[in-house]
């Protein structure tokens, strides 16, 4: 089974969805500032490995691939996003967990975060890793990118509806204006990791921050990227901001299939010190090992999308159905071994905006039928189109068997995320998509995440062919208005009450949020928190 990389995001242009989301890897050649950089096959190019005592390389295996996007402005890769934030700053960055913002470009936080104007001081001597300093036009040139409506990218999405302009005021100092108070907005700002307009404004250079070129001016520099390997740094000398390098080079594995992945950090043969995404059957044996595992609850989930122009998806009471159908005690039980829990809610539990939906989709097979004969369907066959990310997969047969015992025949199709989601981009016909998304990678403020997921020029809606719908008109609405809500005990009620009704028309619903695995060898490591989403964060990790 492959742990692949997870259609976290979909990509705003169709044609480059699959580079933007990493689940299509292309080996193509690298620009002279990666010169070092080879796509040979795996065996040779482990190449991050050498050093003794404080000057050893940290090996750390990822579970998904290296080979999506590297443009922080597009990429929703779990490798890409994890890297960038070691490699990358925002004006400010936030804690892994608790996603509190800290100054990091920028010389320190807006005192009124309800302000519609914030400046920002860039840190003195803050250079790019090719020496070049940071100034202000490198932070108008990506805001300008982002902003630009002409220039459709993920982080658009993430700052369009409240940020109207960025200015430089003098070669170290930037003003954002916003369109109105939010507040929300502050740890946003660790989304738009700041580029080098020298790099980056050249002719083909987006193509190239795509395909691997990474230069910023973040604690480590990138030093060569080898697509579906490995990708290696080393501690950037003349950093000289908050969260300084620990380790004096690091080599990233991407390992997606989950029993070598495993292998990598177990036994007496271990090669590295930390890995993510551990399958829950291994915990006790890398426990056993002398591993600390620990997990991270949050918004990763197992959600079901369905096509609304295909009958009878269009009616409502059917999604209900098909939802109050699973079993999804057993599935956590099964399954997830645990490590999870039914959705009871768009939002998981552990969620500052959460509340219990109106609608939650307890099993109830009865209620399942009784809505299948109210909307006059009889003998529904069902196709599942599944990723075939392997916890994925361990839950596809509790929903098979769910379905099948209140006579839907059904069959499972999983498939590479890739084959998954280039039918979606292709608008191919489908039925039901069972797949996982985290949209805790970019934060976790309950706006970006309804947004990330719901919204008229939405590509998920797209998907699912529910955007001319008039009750999605009326929740796109809603959401608008709950965005630019000044009041935050207002605004979070309006999000509750707009996440009621996501919940009843289950269009695009999570059926388990669970958790996910991280291990690493306590022996070498501290500082190691697990993070509620796919990838790790070692800025404030060190050698023992």
């Amino acid at each position: 089974m492959r742990d692949d990389v997870t259609p976290d995001a979909p990509a705003p242009r169709r044609r480059s969805f699959l580079r933007f989301t990493g689940a299509l890897g292309a080996a193509a050649a690298l620009p002279p500032v990666l010169a070092g950089c080879s796509a040979g096959p795996q065996s040779t190019n482990d190449t991050g490995g050498g050093g003794s005592g404080e000057n050893r390389t940290l090996t750390a295996v990822i579970g998904y691939g290296n080979d999506g996007s590297w443009d922080p402005t597009q990429t929703a890769s779990a490798f890409s996003m994890a890297a960038n934030n070691h490699v990358y700053e925002g004006l400010l960055d936030t804690d892994p967990i608790t996603r509190v913002p800290y100054p990091a470009l920028g010389t320190e936080v807006p005192k009124d975060p309800n302000a519609t104007a914030w400046r920002f001081t860039l840190r003195s001597g803050a250079t790019f890793h090719d020496g070049r300093p940071v100034t202000a036009d490198d932070v108008v040139f990506v805001f300008d990118r982002i902003l630009d409506p002409g220039t459709q990218t993920l982080a658009k999405g993430f700052f369009v509806s409240w940020l109207d302009d960025v200015k430089k005021v003098d070669a170290r100092t930037v003003e954002l204006k916003l369109k109105f108070p939010f507040p929300e907005g502050l740890s946003r700002l660790t989304l738009a990791k700041i580029m080098p307009k020298h790099v980056f404004a050249r002719p083909g250079a987006w193509d190239d921050a795509i395909k691997g070129l990474a230069v910023g001016s973040g604690p480590y520099r990138q030093t060569a990227h080898h697509p579906k390997s490995n990708t290696t740094f080393e501690a950037f000398a003349a950093y000289n901001g908050p969260r300084r390098p620990a380790f004096k080079k690091m080599n990233w594995l991407t390992i997606v299939d989950a029993a070598p992945r495993v292998a990598k950090i177990s036994g007496s043969d271990a090669g590295a010190q930390i890995a993510d995404n551990i399958p829950y059957a291994n915990i006790s044996r890398l426990e056993q090992g002398g591993m600390t595992v620990a997990g991270g609850a949050g918004m990763n989930n197992l959600f079901l999308m369905f096509n609304t122009k295909h009958r009878p998806f269009d009616d409502v009471r059917v999604r209900q159905a098909l939802h109050y159908a699973i079993d999804t005690e057993k599935m956590v039980r099964v399954a997830l071994k645990g490590h999870g829990k039914p959705a009871s809610s768009f939002l998981n539990e552990g969620n500052p905006g959460y509340r219990r939906a109106r609608t939650v989709y307890d099993y109830d097979p009865e209620k399942a039928k009784a809505l299948l004969k109210a909307a006059g369907v009889t003998n529904l066959k069902v196709d599942i189109l599944a990723v075939n990310v392997s916890w994925i997969v361990d839950c596809l047969p509790t929903i098979k068997s769910s379905w099948d015992a209140i006579g839907v025949e059904t069959t499972l199709a999983p498939q590479e995320t890739t084959a998954v989601f280039t039918k979606m981009d292709q608008k191919q016909d489908y039925q039901v998509v069972a797949a996982a998304s985290n949209p805790n990678q970019f934060g976790l403020d309950a706006d970006l995440i309804m947004h990330y997921n719901y919204g008229p020029q939405n590509l998920w809606m797209g998907y699912t062919r529910w955007a001319d719908d008039s009750v999605a008109r009326k929740l796109f609405t809603d959401m608008d208005r709950a965005t630019r809500e000044p009041d935050a005990a207002k605004k979070k009620a309006m999000i509750q009450d707009y996440i009621d009704v996501v919940a009843e028309q289950a269009v695009l619903y999570p059926v388990v949020h669970n958790e996910l695995m991280t291990a690493w060898d306590p022996r070498e490591l501290t500082g190691i928190r697990a993070q509620p989403y796919p990838g790790i964060n070692l800025l404030q990790a060190k050698w023992i």
